[in-house]
C-alpha cells in the first residue's frame, strides 16, 4: 500500500464475497479514494449483489451507493474464464441525468486505474484507433449522455472501442440498443438503475421498459436511491426476480436506531420562517454569519426561468468574496457541463443556484450549506436536495424557508414523514424592514437598466406561481394565501405580470413603481430597434388593423361561396349519375319488366301528388290559434 494511504477496514460481509485476486487491488482502490473502512450499504450489498441476488437498496445520501454497486459490477465481469465478445454488453448502469452519470462514469474510472488489464486499456479509448484486445477479461466502460455526442457518434465508438460496461441515461441507451451492432445474450451480467425512483418521476417508465426487452430474464438487477418510493414497485415487478431488500438506517450516538430516517447523523435540517421579501437577504446573512464560512453552497429554485432571473439580481446582495453559477435543466449540454465542473473545482466560496437538476445522487465535495428558497413540490425531494451537504461524515446544514402561516406547518408534515426539522437558531438572523427594502432597490435598479431583465423577471414570476400551486402538500401551500405585493417587492418586480391568478386580486398591480414604458429600452441595440418598430406599428396601424379585418371578411365570404359552388357541382355530378344508372338498368330490362317499370313511376307520381294537394289543404283551413 502506497505510503499515506489509510488501510481499509476489511468487513468479512463485503470481503468473503470478493474472489481473493481482485479483492487487494479493490480495496487498494476504495482506499485511494479515502474510505477509511466499507460502508454498511456497501458492506450488506456486495454479497447479495455477488451471490446472484436481485437488490433494492435504499440509504442515507452520501453513503457509498455508488461503489455498492460498481464493485460487484466489475468483480462479476473481471471474474469471467475469457474477456467478453466482440460488441457484446457485459453489464448497463442506468441514471436519470447526464451529471449523475458522467459522476457514476468518473469513480468508475478511478477505480479501474487499479487493474492492470483495464488500466492499460483506458488510454486509448480516447482516440479513433480501435483499442487493443485484451487476452484476460478487462473492464471497457463506454458512458452515454445525450448533449456532448450524437447518437452516431456513440454507436461508432462502440463499434470501435468494444465496450462491456455502460453508463447511460435511458434516452440514449434506447438508442444505442435498437442498433443491428449491439449485441445482448445470456452472458449479460447485471443492470444497475441509479436513484430508480427518480427515473420514474422524470417520465422514463416507457424507455425502461423498453431496456428491459432486450435484456436477458437471467440476470441480476439492483435499485438503488435513498427514497425508494411506491413507484418503483412497478418496475421492481417486471425487472427483479424476488429481490432481497436492503435498508440502511441511521444510527444515533446513543445507539439507538432511529426507524426510517433518511439523511445522515452529521446533517442538521432546519427551517426557517419569514417573509418572500426578507428571504434571498435572509440567504446573503446565512453566508456571512455561519462560523466558517461555507466552501461550496447550493441554493434551490423551483424553475429553470427562476434560475435565470435571479442569477443576474442575486449577485447584488451576496456577501464580498462569494460567486454565483447557474444551473439547470434547458441550459445547452456544454454550459452545464462548463458550469457543473467549475462548481466542482472552485477553490473559492461559491453558490450553485440551480433547481432539482441537482438534487439526487450528485457528490460535490466540501458542500457545506443547501438552502431551499422554494420548498420543493415533492415532498420526497426535500431528502434528496438537503443530502447534497453533510456527505461521507462531514458536516453540513440544510435550511429550508417558508412564508409564515399556513407554510408553517411544513414541518409538521416533514415530521409525520420521519424527517424532523428544527427552527434555524444558529447563526441568528434578523433580516429588518430596511434590508428588505435595500435588496428591492438593487433589484429594481437592475431591471431598470435593461428592459431583458424585466422580461426574464415576468417569466420567472409566472413559472413560479404555477410552480407553486402544483405543490403536493396543497393544504399546506396555497396560491390564495399569497401576499402578491410582498412577492412583487421580494423579486424586485416593477409591476406584476398579468396571470389568472391575479384577476380578482384589488391591489397594486404596479406596485407602487412609476415608470415610462414606452422609454424603458433594451440594452441590446437590435432588440430596441425592434421594439422601437412595433411600437410605432401600433401607434399607426389603426386603419391597417380595420382595412386587415376588412380583407378577412372578404376572404371568409370568398371561401363560403366557393363552398356554395362546389356543393352545386357535386349535386349536379349526382343526378347526371343517377340518370346514368338508370339509363343502363333501362337497357338491360324486357318489354314487360319495362310496362311494369312505367305503371311504378307513373303510381308513385300519383301518390306524390295527392301528398301535396292534402298538405296544402291542411295550409289553408288552418286559422290560427284561439
Amino acid at each position: 500500500m502506497a505510503p499515506g494511504k489509510v488501510p481499509v477496514k476489511r468487513d468479512p460481509r463485503a470481503w468473503d464475497a470478493l474472489t481473493p485476486p481482485l479483492a487487494e487491488w479493490i480495496l487498494e482502490a476504495v482506499s485511494s479514494m479515502g474510505f477509511k473502512q466499507m460502508t454498511p450499504v456497501q458492506a450488506a450489498t456486495m454479497p447479495q449483489f455477488l451471490g446472484n441476488k436481485d437488490v433494492v437498496v435504499e440509504a442515507v445520501t452520501g453513503s457509498g451507493k455508488t461503489l455498492a454497486f460498481l464493485i460487484p459490477i466489475v468483480q462479476r465481469l473481471l471474474r469471467l474464464e475469457e474477456p467478453t465478445k466482440k460488441h457484446h454488453i457485459g453489464a448497463i448502469v442506468i441514471s436519470p441525468t447526464r451529471e449523475l452519470a458522467a459522476q457514476i462514469h468518473t469513480v468508475l474510472m478511478s477505480l479501474l486505474e487499479f487493474h492492470a488489464p483495464s488500466a492499460e486499456i483506458l488510454p486509448h479509448l480516447k482516440g479513433e484507433e480501435k483499442r487493443p484486445s485484451s487476452a484476460v477479461p478487462a473492464i471497457v466502460p463506454q458512458l452515454l449522455v445525450g448533449g456532448t455526442t450524437t447518437p452516431a457518434q456513440d454507436l461508432s465508438y462502440f463499434v470501435r472501442h468494444n465496450p462491456n460496461l455502460l453508463i447511460s441515461s435511458p434516452g440514449r441507451l434506447v438508442e444505442l440498443l435498437a442498433s443491428p451492432h449491439v449485441h445482448i445474450d445470456q452472458s449479460f451480467e447485471a443492470l444497475v438503475l441509479d436513484e430508480a425512483d427518480r427515473l420514474l418521476d422524470l417520465g422514463f417508465k416507457q424507455d425502461l421498459q423498453t431496456i428491459l426487452s432486450h435484456l436477458p430474464k437471467q440476470r441480476r438487477t439492483g435499485l438503488f436511491s435513498a427514497s425508494v418510493s411506491e413507484a418503483v414497485g412497478e418496475i421492481i415487478r417486471v425487472g427483479l426476480r424476488n429481490p432481497v431488500k436492503i435498508e440502511v438506517k441511521v444510527k444515533m450516538k446513543d445507539g439507538g436506531v432511529v426507524e426510517d430516517r433518511r439523511i445522515p447523523a452529521s446533517l442538521q435540517m432546519s427551517y426557517l420562517v419569514t417573509p418572500a421579501s426578507h428571504k434571498l437577504p435572509a440567504l446573503a446573512q446565512l453566508l456571512e454569519r455561519l462560523p466558517v464560512r461555507p466552501q461550496k453552497s447550493i441554493v434551490f429554485l423551483s424553475t429553470c426561468a427562476a434560475v435565470d432571473y435571479f442569477q443576474h439580481t442575486l449577485p447584488q446582495i451576496l456577501p464580498q468574496g462569494f460567486s454565483l453559477l447557474p444551473l439547470h435543466g434547458k441550459h445547452p449540454a456544454k454550459v452545464r457541463e462548463k458550469n457543473f465542473n467549475r462548481f466542482l473545482t472552485s477553490v473559492s466560496p461559491t453558490v450553485l443556484l440551480t433547481t432539482d437538476l441537482a438534487a439526487r445522487g450528485l457528490d460535490i465535495p466540501q458542500v457545506d450549506l443547501v438552502v431551499q428558497i422554494d420548498a420543493p413540490s415533492d415532498p420526497k425531494v426535500f431528502i434528496h436536495r438537503s443530502g447534497r451537504a453533510g456527505r461521507a461524515g462531514r458536516k453540513g446544514l440544510a435550511v429550508v424557508m417558508l412564508h409564515p402561516g399556513h407554510e408553517e406547518d411544513y414541518a409538521k408534515f416533514l415530521e409525520i414523514r420521519q424527517t424532523p426539522i428544527t427552527p434555524l437558531l444558529k447563526p441568528s438572523i434578523s433580516v429588518t424592514e430596511d434590508d428588505a427594502r435595500s435588496a428591492t432597490s438593487k433589484f429594481r435598479a437592475l431591471l431598470q437598466s435593461d428592459r431583458a431583465i424585466h422580461d426574464k423577471a415576468q417569466k420567472a414570476f409566472v413559472s413560479w406561481v404555477r410552480s407553486y400551486g402544483a405543490h403536493q402538500a396543497t393544504s399546506i401551500f396555497r396560491v390564495g394565501d399569497l401576499d402578491w405585493t410582498d412577492l412583487g417587492h421580494a423579486w424586485g418586480l416593477l409591476r406584476l405580470p398579468r396571470m389568472p391568478e391575479l384577476r380578482t386580486w384589488t391591489g397594486d398591480k404596479m406596485l407602487g413603481v412609476e415608470m415610462d414604458w414606452d422609454t424603458f429600452a433594451y440594452k441590446d441595440a437590435a432588440r430596441e430597434k425592434a421594439r422601437q418598430e412595433a411600437m410605432e406599428a401600433d401607434k399607426s396601424g389603426e386603419t391597417e388593423k380595420k382595412a386587415a379585418e376588412a380583407k378577412r371578411k372578404r376572404k371568409n365570404n370568398e371561401a363560403w361561396s366557393g363552398k356554395q359552388e362546389q356543393e352545386e357541382l357535386r349535386t349536379e355530378r349526382r343526378e347526371k349519375r343517377h340518370k346514368k344508372r338508370e339509363a343502363e338498368m333501362t337497357a338491360k330490362m324486357t318489354d314487360e319488366e319495362k310496362i311494369k317499370q312505367a305503371e311504378l313511376k307513373e303510381l308513385i307520381r300519383q301518390v306524390r301528388e295527392q301528398n301535396l294537394a292534402k298538405a296544402a289543404a291542411q295550409e289553408e283551413e288552418f286559422e290560427g290559434f284561439d
